[in-house]
């Protein structure tokens, strides 16, 4: 018998969170203002944050630079776990017990913190209880897991060794943590974020902030020039967008992941899961429009480094045909996370000599637990309240190990591509590419990039970065321009998806 083929892929990007959802809408900032707290970034830290301080009576005003809730929150997964893959292991390696149990602590917390919120602002939001599972396909996967089970049971963590999963999937070992979590992220956080605006806090959409720039107090200046003065100002855009001599695009690797949702061809066991072996896969169902779908998640690699997205879909789609027997694939979209060198975020003042300007960016992939940690601690280092997670999360901190061996890691990586997309030179003309396409081209001598609009439009950019002049590369699954050095991307047009760029990219043609 022929195996059946997988299902087509819709042809758009799109997460199921924002299908049928209806967000609130704010205005643009007009003119100058002064608050007590001043929030960049309207992602799960930076409304948190808002509904924390704008509770506790603080005037907060909260800055979008396009709509709330639509950047990364909006393309997670959202598991609410402290499972955070193999970690547990590594951290107490590196960092040691206490520490180690600090971060289980911290993100526990969190998830705490998540069931108090949806059950006392009864939040429609489909939290259920789930077990989280890590699993292995492999001989040194099982031998990582076996050390995993080690670290839980040296931090009496709740877990459950096992030798399978409820899957058509060769497991030599699995190990379970009970009392997780999974929901809809939007729905909680647009509730939460409304219930802040109640509170007193200002919010502002199509606002990008540009810099910080420093008088009596700081002041955040947005693109379009108007600013807020603040106590405090909390940097919770997903990349910070002003560095403070914290060389954070250094210290931080942008890495991309795809996701389908798969309708389901059997009855979904219950649980989230996770391969601890590569490819990574990971699966958690939701309930969406009265349909029951499989989120299967992995094919993670650098931003910018990979010609070919769209064979991550098509690898993820395999999967879920071959082991889930799903028939039709309703969304897809894709993801950045920022993975700091010790694996560990960075939450705290941005830098020693700039006490007033805290950040928080580098979840890894664990933005529920670890962005709700994070809003906790900025709330109390905001208000001057001593936080027990202060010093494990600090920017300002180093291990030598492993912090000085991935920094040095990357910056061979960076100098690599550097020089690569140097040299690359295109043989195709901006004239050849056709419509609905993007590439690498030459244009006047140059290397280039091109992209022509349905209707024949073309825009012709130069592919230079305006980080650190890195060469951006196309990534034809989601039309954007991405660097491969630090992650930055740009739309087909040029302007700035994500950071660490601030500026678009020069406009050639179009």
């Amino acid at each position: 018998m022929q195996p059946k083929p997988s299902p087509e892929l819709p042809k758009s990007s799109s997460p199921l969170w924002l299908d049928r959802l209806s967000l609130p809408q704010f205005p643009k900032l007009q003119s100058d203002i002064v608050v007590d707290i001043a929030i960049v970034g309207a992602g799960i830290t930076g409304i948190t944050a808002a509904w924390l301080l704008a509770r506790d009576g603080r005037r907060v005003a909260l800055l979008e630079a396009d709509r709330v809730l639509q950047g990364t929150t909006a393309h997670t997964t959202a598991k609410v776990t402290v499972q955070h893959d193999l970690i547990y292991d590594e951290l107490l390696a590196h960092v040691g017990r206490t520490n180690a149990r600090l971060y289980y602590e911290a993100n526990d917390e969190a998830l705490g913190f998540i069931r108090d919120r949806v059950s006392s602002l009864e939040i429609p939001c489909d939290l259920t209880e789930e077990e989280a599972v890590l699993y292995a396909t492999t001989e040194a996967g099982e031998q990582k897991l076996l050390r995993e089970y080690e670290a839980y049971q040296s931090l009496h963590m709740p877990a459950a060794l096992r030798s399978d999963i409820p899957f058509s999937i060769d497991v030599r070992k699995s190990l379970a943590m009970p009392g997780q979590a999974q929901f809809h992220p939007l729905v909680y956080l647009s509730t939460l974020l409304q219930e802040a605006v109640a509170h007193g806090a200002k919010v502002y959409e199509q606002s990008p902030a540009s810099d910080i720039h420093y008088g009596e107090y700081p002041e955040v200046v947005t693109c379009d020039g108007p600013t807020i003065t603040a106590e405090k100002i909390l940097i919770c855009s997903h990349f910070p967008f002003y560095d403070g001599l914290g060389l954070y695009y250094a210290r931080m690797q942008a890495q991309r992941s795809y996701i389908v949702a798969a309708k389901l061809g059997i009855e979904w066991p219950g649980g989230m899961y996770i391969s601890v072996d590569g490819p990574s896969r990971s699966l958690r169902s939701v309930v969406h429009a009265g349909e029951t779908y499989a989120l299967v998640g992995g094919e993670g690699h650098i931003t910018g480094q990979e010609s070919d997205t769209e064979k991550h879909y098509q690898a993820l789609t395999d999967f879920a045909a071959s082991h889930l027997r799903t028939e039709h694939i309703a969304y897809r979209w894709s993801t950045q996370d920022l993975v700091t060198v010790d694996r560990l975020p960075y939450i705290g003042e941005i830098s020693a000599v700039q006490p007033h300007v805290l950040v928080a960016t580098g979840y890894k992939k664990w933005g529920m637990t670890t962005g709700t940690a994070a809003a906790l601690i900025l709330r109390d280092l905001a208000v001057g309240v001593k936080n027990r997670y202060t010093a494990l999360f600090a920017p300002t901190r180093f291990h030598a190990d492993p912090s000085l061996r991935s920094f040095l890691a990357q910056t061979v990586n960076v100098g690599s591509w550097l020089v690569t997309g140097k040299l690359d030179k295109p043989s195709r003309e901006a004239k050849d590419v056709l419509p609905g396409e993007g590439a690498t081209v030459q244009y006047g001598g140059q290397r280039a990039g091109a992209w022509r609009e349905l209707d024949g439009t073309l825009t012709v950019l130069d592919t230079t970065c305006t980080h650190l002049g890195c060469e951006v590369m196309w990534n034809a699954a989601e039309h954007t321009w991405d660097c491969p050095c630090h992650g930055s991307r740009f739309a087909v047009t040029g302007e700035v998806i994500e950071g660490p760029a601030t500026k678009p990219l020069v406009r050639l043609h179009g």
